[in-house]
């Protein structure tokens, strides 16, 4: 894979991994100052993530099912 966003989209979602984080957690982990290096607005158009309420968290950031499906078809899981 030779596009770097594409690349970095998909550690976002091993990142965010199967439960969800919460949003200020990932936006500190995931914020860029590069505007060549848009994930997590790539992430958002290819509708590999969803954003959801939860009592006592706030807003979380989860993989949704499209997200997990790219994310198996391009990192299959090894063992």
């Amino acid at each position: 894979m030779s596009d770097p966003v594409a690349a970095l989209v998909l550690d976002l979602l091993e990142w965010i991994g199967p439960e969800p984080r919460p949003y200020p957690e990932v936006m500190e982990a995931w914020r860029t100052s590069c505007p060549r290096l848009p994930v997590w607005e790539e992430a958002n158009a290819r509708g590999f993530l969803t954003r959801s309420h939860r009592d006592g968290i706030g807003s979380v950031v989860g993989v949704s099912q499209a997200g997990l499906a790219h994310l198996a078809a391009q990192r299959p899981r090894q063992g």
